[in-house]
């Protein structure tokens, strides 16, 4: 038995993607359907929400249109908010119609949610008839599941018994601020919850727990090797005969075999391990790189390295040098130099650059410094927005505006009853909006619009004009809710004609899959897939594609591939470009777990990596913005 399964007390397999994970796991449904229809038996199934099984979801729907027929299951939902109407826009009755039963050919009387409008007296009743109907069905045989950021599986937050059956609960504060954003603010996300309880999911035949993006990683790995402890619920899968977690390469980082592999066992060491395990060496024994000794590598399992290069200087001078290599002040690459040793070419130069910020303000934010070096240097740089924002913006911001045209129409002598009767119509449409409810098609746009000009005045600011700021306005997100539209042929073409209109030389994308919304993903993924069409064209084979991340999370130090330094007055133009965002400056709608505003944020995240490359003994900057390139 390896290291790696002892230390994992649950059996995990990580794929590539999310999208492969919950391919396997549909896959892994339908299997035992088909199987139970043989039987002539049926099938029990235990149903999640949220973001993490809808690609299971749109799987099993593909599956069904492919003849998996779901007459024999029978469905029982993990949870529902309390009270909630059923089709309130945050019903998980309404997201389990949308995501899979309007699509499917389960019968309606085999699906089993718990009620949220039943009257308090009535719950205890209804919790121990849903328990005792799983029971008389034998069980349910696949429970599939996430993992909240509190570690609950569930409504079940820590504190949760293992023997805690179907009740209603509190939601804990963090859980709540999670769901801040589906109900447009946290004061109107319910303090209830009704859930099945730990026991009832141990009692499951199978378990299935998945997890996708960095941001799950240090839960993920105390769910999976930590103790188990009621103060995070996830542990007491620990216990069970048939769990089994499902991860992506991104929530898997923080998991032992993948985080530190040499700790458990021999591995083949290539430079990107090998450039790993030194950074992780220089932040636990607290020294820079080439103050490293062979007692350093000993003591810490890392001996074969200096074994197969001979001595801790040369492990030491060679990662130094790397991670020296990837540090620019040219990020569009250096006219009339050397680029051996530089992670950009000289040549072409000036270059055409796209820049795909997925929100209005994610340029800024994320690589604000580096937008303006490449402008600066002379590179003909073009921002494409890819979403238009709208919902991230307060209903007072849209009233102003509204008020704004009022008084624009009267200053200057316009139709001043068509600027009045514009004013009355918003005003009375968002007094008239219930919380959580979607904006008026008149409302979406005035909110839309002024992204939009905060997003020019961005450009204007770092020295480009507004003909080089693209407004894509995929369709995707135009819902009005923070739950969004698959990607469609649509999205991805307008990203295929801008590329093939441009023919850039340098495009920088959001590579960071922490954002807890989702759109980042969806953004990144038609840009994967427009490169993977356009692959094949002469001008791409010229083309770079740099990935940043976003407010939420930064590169490790080891997978950095360029890295920007930025001066004290560098990091203040940033920050000014960030403030042209004023509809996100001081509170934001969507702030996310972190209450920091995004500009905070920002500073904070580069600071923090030029201060990872000082503590290692490079160069010291006031800060740096990093990027990881992306071979396509």
């Amino acid at each position: 038995m390896s290291m790696s399964s002892v230390l994992e007390k649950i059996p995990t397999r990580i794929f590539n993607t999310s999208e492969e994970a919950s391919v396997f796991v549909a896959n892994e449904i339908a299997t035992l359907i088909r199987r139970r229809q043989k039987e002539k038996k049926h099938c029990v199934l235990g149903l999640a929400t949220g973001s993490t099984p809808t690609r299971v979801y749109e799987e099993l729907v593909r599956m069904h249109r492919k003849g998996l027929s779901f007459k024999n299951v029978i469905t029982f939902n993990l949870d529902e908010y309390y009270p909630m109407s059923p089709d309130s826009l945050q019903s998980y009755v309404r997201f389990m119609k949308e995501h899979l039963f309007d699509h499917i050919d389960v019968p309606s009387r085999n699906i089993n949610i718990p009620d949220g409008t039943l009257p308090k007296d009535k719950v205890a009743s209804f919790c121990k008839a849903y328990e005792k109907k799983i029971d008389d069905l034998g069980g349910i045989d696949i429970q599939i599941l996430g993992i909240g950021r509190t570690g609950h599986i569930g409504f079940n937050e820590p504190g949760s018994s293992e023997r805690s059956v179907t009740r209603m609960i509190t939601l804990d504060q963090v859980t709540r601020m999670d769901a801040a954003s589906d109900f447009f603010g946290e004061e109107n996300v319910p303090k209830k919850a009704l859930t099945m309880g730990v026991g009832t999911i141990l009692k499951s035949k199978r378990t299935i727990m998945m997890a996708w993006g960095e941001g799950k990683a240090p839960i993920v790995q105390k769910a999976v090797e930590g103790p188990i402890t009621d103060q995070v619920p996830s542990t007491y899968l620990q216990k069970h005969s048939d769990a089994f977690v499902i991860l992506d390469d991104a929530a898997s980082s923080h998991l032992t075999k993948v985080r530190t592999p040499w700790l458990l066992e021999s591995v083949e060491w290539d430079n990107t391990l090998i450039r790993k395990a030194v950074v992780w060496l220089c932040q636990t024994v607290q020294k820079p790189i080439l103050k490293l000794t062979n007692h350093d590598y000993m003591e810490h399992g890392m001996g074969d390295i200096v074994t197969e290069l001979g001595s801790a200087y040369n492990v030491n001078i060679r990662v130094f040098n790397e991670l020296q290599h990837t540090i620019t002040g040219w990020p569009g690459g250096k006219p009339k130099s050397d680029d051996t040793n530089r992670p950009e070419r000289a040549k072409p130069f000036p270059k055409r650059v796209i820049i795909f910020s997925p929100h209005p303000d994610d340029d800024v934010i994320s690589m604000g410094g580096t937008f303006i070096r490449l402008a600066d240097q002379g590179h003909k740089v073009h921002v494409a927005y890819q979403t238009s924002g709208n919902i991230a913006v307060f209903d007072d911001d849209a009233v102003r505006f509204a008020d704004f045209v009022r008084d624009f129409n009267v200053a200057f002598g316009l139709n001043k009853s068509d600027g009045e009767k514009f004013y009355k119509k918003i005003l009375t449409s968002i007094k008239e909006k219930k919380p959580g409810q979607v904006d008026s098609p008149e409302v979406m746009r005035i909110k839309g619009l002024i992204r939009r000009g905060e997003a020019k005045a961005g450009c204007r600011y770092t020295g480009i004009p507004d003909s080089q700021a693209h407004f894509l306005d995929m369709p995707f997100y135009e819902t009005g809710k923070v739950k969004k539209k698959p990607l469609s042929e649509k999205d991805i073409q307008i990203i295929v004609d801008l590329i093939e209109e441009i023919k850039p030389h340098q495009i920088y994308a959001a590579g960071d899959l922490s954002d807890p919304h989702g759109t980042h993903r969806v953004c990144l993924a038609a840009i994967y897939e427009a490169l993977r069409r356009l692959k094949k064209k002469p001008w791409m084979k010229d083309c770079y594609v740099w990935l940043y991340r976003g407010a939420w999370q930064e590169w490790d130090i080891d997978q950095i591939e360029m890295a920007v330094p930025l001066s004290p007055d560098e990091l203040m133009r940033k920050r000014r470009a960030v403030f042209k965002h004023q509809s996100q400056k001081d509170s934001a709608v969507f702030p996310g777990n972190d209450k920091r505003e995004f500009w905070v944020r920002a500073e904070d995240r580069n600071h923090a990596t030029a201060e990872a490359y000082n503590e290692l003994g490079l160069a010291e900057y006031e800060a740096m913005e990093a990027f990881v390139r992306y071979h396509f």
